[in-house]
């Protein structure tokens, strides 16, 4: 590393081994499963090429559901105070009041300082967001990185052909996953297109694909198309991609903490914030006119209303179920494509139960994954758990109901646990994380929260990760600090 920079917080031995191989590279691949710190390895590469004068900008660019994560925690907290002093960070949105867009333009105008734009991906779908995008990256000596870059993995993509134009512009440019292949070998083809068109040899995806897959031509009724049948030549293209990338898996950091947390927000739909603020509205007053009766429960019932909300129903009172659109199971399963390995996913609801399943079983396959609830068989429970520590077995995902299976069983074959949704109990979470964190387990441990910004959810885990109890706590400060 260069002797300018000094990391906010020493790096584990491999984010260590990543920056001497990488930051001065001008293309470069982190794929580094989730949960080994890939963020701070980017971070750290930004300020010590800034404060080498190699750049003067950094444009980050990652799905909806994390990309705030960049702006508000992750670059505070590994930008050392000096860089941090004297950088300018915004996060991309696409409001039109002139306080937001007086902040996004503040940041073309080159000057000493470090320029720092977090973007999603999504943005760049859009004709608005890639012309902000592309005038940032002219502006500047930049260094553009895409995070979870499956996201880019179409290459017919709109955002994928507006990002390889974008990166083309920078001086530097990263992609970042833990799981670069989610389906196929022809997933690597644009995150490395993005990089440089020619870092895997081939300047186009089709001859890349006729390097590197079998395909036959088929024909059904009238019309011919190709398929691939196979693949080919991939220790050639494994070499490749060792030339330019790091890998690295949970597994092989041994000095990793025992228990890594990491946040993924979600956002309201349109159609979650107009029924979530009625249901809010609605519950305050029903509180506030019985305001000699409330009672915890009272406050817990109505809190659990607006989390049935978050997770994309409402529930009547005669037991009706409206579905509504939601934001939170495309972004859990943009997370499995971050994982590798077992992995359990603990809900509250029965209807979060079903839809998760659903999802996983038409991406992965039935066989991946089994729900384990209160409804469940007892047969059919002992099953599910033989089959998920089986470490030959098909069966990946474990979603499970965390009342009901987060006491009791041992899940040590999985060192990934997401939480859709929390119980408002503390003990039915610490019980939950311990499923997969006891005896047996010989890997460190990724908690991932999903989290709807700016709902009773971001309270509810705040409480539950400082171990307060809950319950106790909605009286002691008052039911519309929690409601509202």
């Amino acid at each position: 590393m260069t002797t300018k920079y000094r990391p906010k917080m020493k790096p584990f031995a491999h984010q260590e081994e990543a920056l001497r191989r990488s930051w001065q590279s001008a293309q470069y691949a982190l794929f580094c499963e989730m949960g080994t710190g890939k963020s701070k390895i980017l971070i750290d590469t930004i300020g010590a090429l800034f404060l080498e004068g190699k750049i003067t900008a950094a444009m980050i660019v990652a799905p909806k559901g994390v990309y705030k994560n960049w702006e508000k925690t992750e670059l505070p907290k590994h930008l050392p105070d000096d860089v941090l002093e004297q950088t300018d960070i915004v996060a991309w949105s696409p409001s039109t009041s002139k306080k937001v867009l007086d902040r996004l333009y503040s940041v073309l105008s080159p000057d000493n300082r470090l320029k720092i734009v977090v973007m999603n991906i999504e943005a760049l779908s859009t004709v608005k967001g890639t012309n902000y995008a592309l005038e940032f990256v002219a502006s500047h000596r930049a260094l553009v990185a895409v995070d979870e870059s499956t996201t880019i993995k179409n290459p017919k993509a709109k955002r994928t052909k507006n990002i390889i134009n974008i990166g083309s512009r920078a001086a530097y440019r990263r992609v970042m996953t833990g799981s670069p292949i989610t389906k196929s070998p022809m997933d690597l083809y644009s995150q490395c297109a993005f990089l440089g068109p020619f870092m895997l040899g081939h300047g186009s995806f089709y001859s890349f694909q006729g390097r590197y897959a079998k395909i036959v031509r088929r024909t059904l009724g009238s019309h011919s198309f190709n398929q691939i049948v196979g693949y080919q030549n991939l220790d050639e293209l494994s070499s490749k991609l060792d030339a330019f990338s790091f890998r690295i898996l949970k597994k092989d950091c041994l000095d990793l903490p025992e228990k890594l947390y990491i946040r993924r927000n979600v956002e309201l739909t349109d159609e979650q914030a107009i029924a979530y603020k009625q249901m809010k509205d609605n519950a305050v007053a029903l509180l506030d006119k019985g305001a000699g009766l409330v009672t915890a429960q009272n406050v817990l019932t109505q809190m659990l209303r607006l989390q049935q909300i978050c997770s994309g129903f409402v529930k009547s009172d005669d037991g009706q179920i409206e579905k509504l659109s939601t934001n939170k199971l495309s972004e859990l399963m943009s997370a499995l494509e971050e994982t590798s390995g077992k992995v359990i996913i603990w809900a509250v609801f029965v209807e979060d139960l079903k839809a998760i399943k659903k999802a996983i079983a038409e991406q992965y396959g039935e066989d991946s994954v089994a729900v384990y609830s209160g409804n469940t068989d007892p047969e059919d429970r002992q099953a599910t758990v033989m089959g998920f520590q089986n470490p030959n077995s098909s069966l990946r995902f474990f979603v499970g109901q965390s009342r009901t299976g987060g006491y009791g069983l041992t899940l040590t074959e999985a060192s990934t646990v997401i939480y859709y949704s929390n119980s408002f109990d503390l003990e039915v979470r610490l019980q939950s994380e311990d499923r997969a964190h006891r005896i047996g387990q010989k890997k460190n441990v990724s908690y991932i929260a999903l989290v709807t910004e700016n709902t009773v959810e971001e309270k509810v885990l705040k409480a539950l990760r400082d171990k307060i109890n809950i319950a106790s706590e909605v009286m002691s400060e008052g039911y519309k600090e929690w409601l509202i």
